[in-house]
């Protein structure tokens, strides 16, 4: 009796977990084939046995009489998929000895299989191919549109087949009929969405824009109905620096696990803009196959609250501990998934149930205890992790009939998206001189301390800073990744006090200096 082994995938999460299925085939004369599946399938696996053999007989793969053990390795580890159909039979033909192909050690195969022995796609592709990439394998066989989900990963040879005959011949013959899948190159990253130049006036709100754009900083922006808010937002994503590879990989990744996959690799960063009645659930995902929620689906990209204080308090205190980490650990009977969760955050918000609070005189008609309870949906320490916070006023009048050309944004001194776009670029251009690789939201305590260093002027202005209000450990730090994102957008090596000023200047304290006072 030999055992036979086949790698296989079972998808979790964002994640794929290589499964390794064992198979052994035990001949008796009770004129039957009794099948044993171990290893924790679930409910899909379990009723795989009939269709296997169906399939197996109409490939001329009859098992006959006896007895076939099959079981998915780890063991403890719970599988879940149709897409482990195909790794099943060629296991139970190996341990039959139809099969005997050295490919079978260093290949993963991944489908679903009909009772005429035809495959199916299944999702998953690139997250099993990515398993199989970090296990050392060298091939990937699936049906068509799983395997040219999987091709977007560079190195790794990926055949597409149609029936089980096709993988036969692959694995036996010495001319194979599959014909390895090219990687598909990166489509070129182009400036798609609404461009800021359409957005009037609001001169020191693009640049925090820019600034959010440059850093990966987060963004709030606070100001009266109409303001332009909104329209700023969706600009953010624009101004992003173009994904790399990499980035471009686990976009791909997130969008083909929430059964998104658009054919190809992608390569432009998504914008999120999730109503304020999202639910728990929606934003941090779940369900039985932990579908991604919007934090997941904003990788990479921008994720838009609006309305912020208008989202369910549970719902907004969710995103704390991701925005620090860039990722979201979710339990569920037992088992954990990580959901990437690395998004540019920014948020926008009335100052008050009216909106016209601070904005303009005598046109607020809220209470005081009313403006109080709005602010208060926000937490402290919520608030306390956006790194720049703009006070948007309405635009005046010559602001809206202005032409909005580049002489005229010259001359009123509002900055244009060319020039905010090359101010961006200069930044990225200072982290590759510095070797850098995460964005400077992400800086560590040492980082920190090598590229943006507090002494001489810049000590006595965090010191004054601290003495008008208590800053926290977490806002001074920001103050310095800001700071070392002001630097980066002027091509300066070091930031300089101006620079940590224009950092406290963009972090406006209106929780505390326009609150009302309870009696």
């Amino acid at each position: 009796m030999e055992t036979a082994h086949v790698y296989a995938a079972s998808l979790w999460g964002c994640r794929a977990d290589l499964v390794q299925v064992e198979a052994r085939f035990e001949a008796h004369k009770k004129g039957r084939t009794d099948v044993t599946l171990t290893g924790l399938p679930d409910s899909i696996l379990r009723e795989s046995k009939g269709r296997l053999l169906c399939a197996m007989r109409e490939n001329r793969l009859a098992m006959g009489s006896g007895q076939l053990f099959l079981n998915l390795l780890p063991a403890a580890q719970p599988k879940a998929g149709e897409g482990l159909d195909l790794s099943l039979i060629l296991a139970a033909a190996a341990a039959r000895g139809y099969l005997k192909s050295r490919r079978l050690g260093t290949t993963l195969f991944l489908g679903e299989v009909g009772i005429d022995g035809s495959l199916h796609a299944v999702r998953g592709g690139l997250a099993a191919a990515l398993a199989a990439q970090a296990h050392g394998l060298t091939e990937f066989v699936a049906p068509p549109a799983t395997a040219e989900e999987a091709a977007c990963l560079p190195g790794l040879q990926v055949f597409a087949a149609e029936s089980i005959a096709q993988v036969l011949l692959h694995l036996t013959s010495e001319t194979s009929p599959l014909s390895p899948i090219l990687a598909p190159s990166m489509p070129e990253h182009r400036l798609l969405g609404p461009s800021i130049d359409d957005v009037r006036g609001q001169a020191l709100a693009k640049f925090a824009l820019a600034v959010a754009a440059a850093g990966g900083h987060r963004l709030l922006l606070v100001g009266p109905p109409g303001s332009g808010k909104s329209m700023l937002a969706a600009r953010l994503a624009r101004l992003l620096p173009p994904p790399s590879l990499q980035e471009c990989i686990q976009m791909t990744n997130v969008l083909a696990s929430a059964k998104r996959w658009p054919g190809h690799i992608v390569s432009q960063r998504p914008f999120r803009a999730p109503h304020h009645t999202a639910s728990y659930a929606g934003m941090v995902g779940g369900g039985p196959s932990l579908a991604p929620g919007e934090i997941t689906l904003a990788h990479q990209g921008v994720l838009f609250l609006d309305e912020l204080p208008e989202f369910r308090r549970e719902v907004l205190e969710c995103l704390r501990q991701p925005l620090e980490t860039g990722s979201i650990t979710i339990s569920r009977a037992g088992r954990q998934a990580e959901l990437p969760a690395r998004v540019h955050l920014i948020a926008a918000m009335n100052p008050c149930p009216c909106g016209h609070f601070g904005s303009t005189p005598n046109r607020c008609r809220c209470a005081p205890h009313s403006i109080r309870r709005y602010q208060d949906r926000i937490s402290g320490p919520l608030l306390d992790r956006f790194d720049l916070r703009m006070q948007v006023n309405s635009p005046t009048l010559p602001d809206l009939l202005g032409k909005p050309n580049d002489a005229g944004a010259k001359a009123s001194g509002e900055p244009t998206e060319a020039s905010l776009l090359k101010s961006i670029q200069r930044a990225q251009e200072q982290h590759k001189l510095r070797g850098q690789v995460v964005r400077n939201v992400d800086l560590g305590s040492t980082e920190l301390d090598n590229w943006a260093p507090i002494h001489g002027p810049s000590l006595k202005l965090l010191q004054n800073a601290s003495g008008k209000a208590p800053l926290s450990g977490r806002c001074i730090q920001s103050l310095r990744r800001v700071a070392r994102t002001l630097a980066d957008m002027e091509g300066v090596e070091l930031p300089g006090p101006e620079h940590l000023a224009q950092a406290l200047a963009l972090r406006l304290d209106w929780a505390e200096q326009d609150r009302p006072v309870m009696p």
